[in-house]
């Protein structure tokens, strides 16, 4: 049985450094015989910039589906603004402060960008009974416009997602996550399969996001990735072989070796 959840702390360390918000201690997942994470131990404080980079079958996925409460470790803990949460699944993740996005975008196609945006915030605080339902729908369709604005979204409020180009749709899914004021966000390769320029714009609005927002993302466009991370995380095998700031992680000769390559890091 999963355990109850308790409040959440404000994820500070005893020693008064940076606040922790997702904390991995000797996470294993095992699939049989095939391990897909080892002993992964990781820290990410508040306001983060994080990239998880590796070549396919890394490992990559699978860490954030750990995060996300989609899978539970085999071994080892998971603690999100200090609650574990090893064992709780991922509808849990939201009342700790958690949003995500997916590869493939998750908007009802058949519903206009303020309702899909409208409905982020329903779910995530659920629909007010009573005298005041009709001020506090009210309230969430403003915040609803304002998370439209916060992604470039704000003249296409009444146009149905199913006609937004595939970048927009990609801006529509992150601005249903950051309506619910997320103090973590997961980012499943968000530029994947976008055009140069509507990459280019992603990576705007990506730092563009405020500095307190604690971002994870997994990404294979190098380009994206180094712009966006103040962090990378490089995985093969199912561990961490180096972590550091883009330019470390660029010149470390193992990620080029076993990774990227000397070529892809130029």
């Amino acid at each position: 049985m999963a355990p109850d959840i308790v409040t959440p702390d404000d994820g500070s360390d005893s020693s008064g450094g940076s606040h922790v918000v997702v904390q991995l201690r000797s996470v294993t997942v095992a699939f049989g015989g095939l391990v897909a994470l080892g002993d992964v131990d990781l820290d990410v404080t508040q306001g983060q910039r994080l990239a998880i980079l590796g070549p396919n079958g890394a490992g990559k996925t699978t860490l954030f589906n750990v995060v996300a409460g989609d899978l539970s470790p085999t071994r080892g803990s998971v603690a999100i603004r200090g609650v574990d949460c090893t064992l709780l699944p991922s509808r849990h993740r939201p009342r700790l402060g958690v949003a995500r996005t997916y590869q493939k975008a998750r908007s009802f196609p058949g519903l206009t960008v303020a309702d899909n945006l409208y409905l982020a915030l329903v779910g995530r605080h659920g629909r007010h009974r009573g005298l005041g339902r009709s001020g506090a729908d009210r309230a969430l369709r403003d915040r609803a416009g304002a998370a439209a604005d916060a992604v470039w979204l704000e003249g296409r409020m009444e146009t149905m997602a199913s006609e937004l180009s595939h970048g927009q749709k990609r801006q529509l899914e992150i601005g249903m996550a950051l309506a619910t004021d997320p103090d973590v966000l997961l980012l499943d390769e968000p530029a994947s399969g976008l055009a140069r320029g509507e990459r280019e714009r992603l990576t705007e609005l990506l730092v563009s996001l405020p500095d307190i927002a604690t971002l994870l993302l997994i990404e294979h466009d190098m380009d994206v990735a180094f712009q966006v991370a103040r962090r990378v995380v490089v995985m093969s095998d199912g561990t961490i072989v180096a972590s550091g700031t883009p330019q470390e992680v660029q010149a470390d000769p193992l990620v080029q070796e076993i990774y990227l390559g000397s070529e892809a890091l130029a």
